[in-house]
C-alpha cells in the first residue's frame, strides 16, 4: 500500500513539475487598503496560488505545510494587486532586518514575476521583504536582473502570529502587456525562507534548464481593461555648499525635470532636461602603472536604468558621455594651465525603449555634451586664453532586438559619436545573436563589429567572436573563438583595450543540482584560454585554471583555484609603442576564499592569493579581508581591509632618445620595481525604517611603485640592465572619500537626500612609507573638497494628478 501511496505521489509531483500552473484572478469596484492585513471580503472570492515548490538548494522538493504560502490576485481599472500569506511555525525567528531600497538585506523575501506579454522574454519583478522594503528589478535570461530599474508602487508586509503577510498594488503604468480585450499574463510568485537559505517559487523553475524566465505560470481573468497614459514628471532641486582651503565656501542651486512618457502600449521615452550627478557614488580611482585607461563603473541613475537593450553586443560604455575630455591644452612658452576641467558637461539626454508584442525590441539613446575649454595664463604677461578640449558632441546608440521562440534573439546594434567641426567622429555597427534550442540545452552565441574612424586618418576594423554551450545538466561545456583586427575601434562611445589578435577558450564543469549529505552546492570547473597575435602568432596570452565553489549544509562557502600560464607572453601593449612587445615569464598560483553565512550577526570574508613567475623574486602576494556586524535589524557595519605587494615587477616608464645613433627609434625604457597596495573601506547603514536611511561610505587607498633598477627593452622583447637615467619615475598616489548620506521616501517615487562629502587625491614621485603620515596629509590637505547637499526629487503621476483635478 505504501508503495502505491508513493507511486502517486512521484507521478503527481513530476505532472506538476512539468506543466505551467494557472491562477484565475478577477475584477473588483470596491477600494483595498495596502495595509499588509488583508482584511477586505473581496479577498475570499478569488482561489490562491499554493504548493509552493523549492529552487534552491534542494529543486524541486515540495514545501513543508508549515512553510506553506497563499497568494491571490485582484485587479481593477488602474492596478493590479497581490496579497501573499507566508505561513511559518516559527514567526519569532523570522529574520527582518530594514535596509535601503533595492537591498533586500538579511530578511525573508516575498515577490512577484510577472510577464504581460506571456513570451517567456522578459520579466517585471517586485520584491518585499519582512522588514517592509521594496526591490524592483527586469529580468531576462541574457543579462540577468537589472536593479536600476525602478517602478512606482505600493506595499505593506506585517509580521503576524502564524507567519507574515503582504499586500502589493502595482499599476499598469509600471508594466508592459498588449492592448487585448482578455489577457493572458506570465507570472511567478516567490518566497524566500533566509534563516534556512531556502527560496521557493509557485511554478516550478527546474535549474537544469539554462532559462528562468520561460518557466512562468499563467495568469487568466484580466478583461477589458485600458493601458494607462503613462507619463510620469520627475522635478528636482538641488543645493551644493562646496569649500576647501584654497578657495571660499561657494554655494550652487541647481533645478531640472526628468520626464518618462509611455510612446503607446510597448514604448517608453525618458529624458533629463539640466541633469544633476552631484551625489552619484564616487569612483574608486586606482593607481594605474599599466598601459590601459581604467574602467569606471556607471552610476548616473539615467544611464543605469532600463539599459539592457543597451547592453547588446557590448557597445556602450556610457561614462564616455559627460567624461573626460577626449583633448589636453598644448602650452605655448610661460604658459600654466589654471583651469583644465575633468569633465565634460552634460546638456540633456533621452532614450525611447521597448518592445512589441511581436518581440521586437528598439531602443534609442541620444545625449548632447557641451563645448569645453581649458584656461590657460601666461607667467610674464598675465594674459589669459581659452584652448578647445571638447568640442560639441552628440551621442546616439540605436537597437534592433528581434527575439523569437521565447529563448532566441538576433540584434542589431549602432553607435555614433559625432563631434562639431574638424574633429575625430567614430562609428560602430554589430549584428549580434543568442541561439537557443526549444528544450533549452545548447546555445549559439556571437557577433560581428565594424568600426569607422574619421579622424586625421580614416580607420576602419571589424570584430568577431562565435560561442558554443551546453546549459543544461549536470555536466555543461562551452567553447569559443575571436577575432580582432588591428584598426577595430570602438572607444569613442565603447570601451575596448586589446586589438590585432586572435584567441580560443573553452570550459567544462559539473554541479550538483541538488543537496548531498555533506554540501549545499557543490561545483568544479575548468578552463583555457590561448590568444596569438593576429600578424606574428606569437602567443599573446594564455591561462589554465582549475577552480571549485562549495556550500556547506550551514551555508558557508568556500573556494579554491590553481591557476597555470604555461608559455611565455608577448605583451604588445605594455611598450607603449605599435610592433614592439614584451616578453613576460610563465607563470603559476592559487587562490582561495571562505565566506562565513551572513545570516549570523557576525560574518567575514577572506581571500588569499599567490601567483609566482618563472624569473628569480617575481611573485605576487595578497588578501582581502571582510569581516561585517549586524547590531540589530536597524544597525550594521562592514569594514574591508586588502593589502597586495607585487615584487620585482617590471613596467613601462619612459622613452629616450637613442644614445648610439639618434637616427633609430627611442629606447623604451622599464622599470623593476616593487608595488605595494592598501586599502580601507567601510560601509555602516542605520534605517529608522524602510523609508529612512542613513549610509557611510569610507574608502582610504594608498599604492606605490618603487623602481629599483631601470631596464631597456631590447628588438627580441626581452629587458636588458641600463645604465645612465636619472629621472624619479616612482609613484606614489593616496586618496580619501567619505560619503554620509540620509535619504528619506516621503513619498512613492519622491525622495529627499541629504550628502556630506569629503574627498582628496594625491599623487607624488616621492615616497613616504609612514602610513599615518601619509593619512595625515591626505586628510589635511589643502585639497581637501568638502561638499553638503541636499536635493528634493518628486514624483508625479499624471494619471493621479489627473484624478485630482477632476475631482477638486
Amino acid at each position: 500500500m505504501k508503495s502505491i501511496v508513493l507511486f502517486f505521489v512521484l507521478f503527481f509531483s513530476f505532472f506538476a513539475h512539468g506543466q505551467k500552473k494557472s491562477i484565475a484572478t478577477k475584477l473588483i469596484t470596491e477600494p483595498i487598503t495596502v495595509d499588509g492585513k488583508v482584511e477586505e471580503k473581496v479577498w475570499e472570492t478569488v482561489q490562491p496560488a499554493t504548493d509552493f515548490i523549492m529552487f534552491q538548494p534542494d529543486n524541486g522538493k515540495a514545501v513543508a505545510p508549515e512553510k506553506r504560502s497563499e497568494v491571490k490576485v485582484l485587479f481593477d481599472n488602474n492596478a493590479i494587486y497581490i496579497s501573499a500569506k507566508m505561513f511559518d511555525d516559527q514567526p519569532q525567528k523570522i529574520l527582518k532586518e530594514i535596509s535601503k531600497r533595492d537591498d533586500f538585506g538579511t530578511a525573508d523575501l516575498f515577490g512577484v514575476f510577472i510577464n504581460g506579454y506571456n513570451d517567456g522574454q522578459q520579466d517585471f519583478q517586485f520584491f518585499v521583504n519582512a522588514a517592509d522594503g521594496q526591490a524592483d528589478c527586469i529580468t531576462t535570461d541574457t543579462n540577468g536582473e537589472d536593479y536600476s530599474w525602478d517602478a512606482v508602487w505600493d506595499s505593506k508586509a506585517i509580521i503576524t502570529d502564524f507567519g507574515w503577510t503582504v499586500e502589493m498594488r502595482i499599476p499598469y503604468a509600471a508594466l508592459r502587456f498588449s492592448p487585448e480585450k482578455i489577457q493572458t499574463w506570465g507570472v511567478n510568485f516567490f518566497r524566500e525562507i533566509r534563516r534556512d537559505r531556502q527560496k521557493y517559487s509557485w511554478n516550478f523553475i527546474d535549474s537544469k534548464l539554462g532559462t528562468f524566465t520561460q518557466q512562468n505560470g499563467i495568469l487568466t481573468g484580466i478583461e477589458n481593461i485600458k493601458t494607462p497614459t503613462r507619463l510620469f514628471l520627475l522635478p528636482y532641486s538641488s543645493f551644493y555648499l562646496n569649500a576647501n582651503d584654497q578657495q571660499k565656501t561657494k554655494g550652487t542651486l541647481k533645478g531640472g525635470l526628468d520626464i518618462k512618457y509611455g510612446i503607446n502600449d510597448a514604448f517608453t521615452l525618458d529624458a533629463i532636461l539640466i541633469p544633476d550627478f552631484g551625489q552619484t557614488k564616487y569612483d574608486d580611482q586606482i593607481l594605474n602603472l599599466g598601459p590601459f585607461e581604467q574602467q569606471f563603473n556607471e552610476n548616473r541613475p539615467f544611464f543605469t536604468e532600463g539599459t539592457d537593450l543597451f547592453s547588446k553586443g557590448n557597445l556602450l560604455y556610457s561614462r564616455r558621455i559627460g567624461g573626460a575630455p577626449t583633448l589636453y591644452p598644448t602650452k605655448e612658452k610661460d604658459e600654466i594651465i589654471i583651469d583644465n576641467p575633468a569633465s565634460v558637461n552634460l546638456l540633456n539626454a533621452l532614450k525611447i525603449s521597448g518592445r512589441t508584442k511581436g518581440g521586437l525590441g528598439i531602443g534609442v539613446l541620444n545625449a548632447v555634451t557641451e563645448k569645453t575649454n581649458s584656461t590657460l595664463q601666461n607667467t610674464k604677461t598675465g594674459a589669459i586664453r581659452r584652448e578647445l578640449v571638447e568640442p560639441l558632441a552628440n551621442y546616439n546608440v540605436l537597437v534592433l532586438d528581434q527575439r523569437f521562440r521565447k529563448n532566441s534573439s538576433v540584434t542589431f546594434v549602432n553607435t555614433n559619436v559625432t563631434r562639431n567641426g574638424s574633429f575625430r567622429d567614430g562609428n560602430v555597427s554589430a549584428l549580434v545573436w543568442d541561439l537557443n534550442t526549444k528544450a533549452n540545452t545548447y546555445n549559439l552565441s556571437g557577433d560581428f563589429k565594424y568600426s569607422y574612424v574619421n579622424d586625421e586618418i580614416v580607420k576602419k576594423g571589424i570584430a568577431t567572436q562565435l560561442n558554443f554551450a551546453e546549459t543544461s545538466g549536470n555536466y555543461r561545456y562551452s567553447l569559443g573563438t575571436d577575432l580582432y583586427t588591428k584598426d577595430f575601434d570602438n572607444n569613442d562611445l565603447g570601451i575596448n583595450f586589446q586589438t590585432n589578435y586572435y584567441s580560443f577558450y573553452g570550459n567544462a564543469n559539473y554541479r550538483i543540482l541538488n543537496p548531498t549529505k555533506n554540501f549545499n552546492g557543490f561545483r568544479v570547473n575548468y578552463n583555457n584560454f590561448l590568444q596569438f597575435n593576429k600578424e606574428t602568432g606569437q602567443v599573446q596570452g594564455n591561462n589554465i585554471n582549475i577552480n571549485t565553489n562549495i556550500e556547506t549544509k550551514k551555508n558557508n562557502s568556500y573556494g579554491l583555484g590553481i591557476v597555470f600560464n604555461p608559455f611565455e607572453n608577448y605583451d604588445y601593449y605594455e611598450p607603449r609603442q605599435s610592433g614592439r612587445y614584451v616578453i613576460t615569464p610563465t607563470s603559476y598560483g592559487f587562490w582561495a576564499y571562505y565566506s562565513r553565512n551572513y545570516n549570523y550577526k557576525f560574518a567575514f570574508d577572506i581571500n588569499p592569493e599567490y601567483f609566482r613567475s618563472d624569473e628569480p623574486g617575481r611573485d605576487f602576494i595578497g588578501v582581502t579581508v571582510s569581516p561585517r556586524y549586524r547590531f540589530n535589524d536597524k544597525m550594521a557595519v562592514v569594514y574591508d581591509f586588502g593589502f597586495s605587494r607585487r615584487n620585482n615587477n617590471k613596467g613601462y616608464i619612459d622613452k629616450v632618445e637613442n644614445t648610439i645613433d639618434a637616427s633609430l627609434d627611442k629606447m623604451i625604457l622599464f622599470a623593476n620595481r616593487n608595488v605595494v597596495t592598501y586599502s580601507h573601506n567601510i560601509s555602516g547603514k542605520y534605517s529608522i525604517n524602510s523609508q529612512v536611511n542613513f549610509n557611510l561610505l569610507v574608502r582610504q587607498y594608498w599604492s606605490y611603485a618603487e623602481n629599483k633598477n631601470i631596464l631597456q627593452l631590447a628588438p627580441n622583447g626581452r629587458l636588458v640592465e641600463f645604465m645612465g637615467y636619472n629621472l624619479n619615475k616612482n609613484s606614489s598616489f593616496y586618496s580619501w572619500n567619505m560619503d554620509l548620506s540620509c535619504s528619506w521616501w516621503f513619498a512613492p517615487g519622491s525622495q529627499v537626500s541629504f550628502l556630506y562629502r569629503n574627498s582628496s587625491a594625491n599623487f607624488e614621485n616621492l615616497i613616504n612609507k609612514n602610513y599615518s603620515d601619509n593619512l595625515n596629509t591626505i586628510l589635511t590637505n589643502e585639497k581637501l573638497q568638502h561638499t553638503l547637499s541636499i536635493s528634493v526629487r518628486y514624483f508625479i503621476d499624471y494619471n493621479e494628478a489627473k484624478n485630482l483635478f477632476i475631482k477638486s
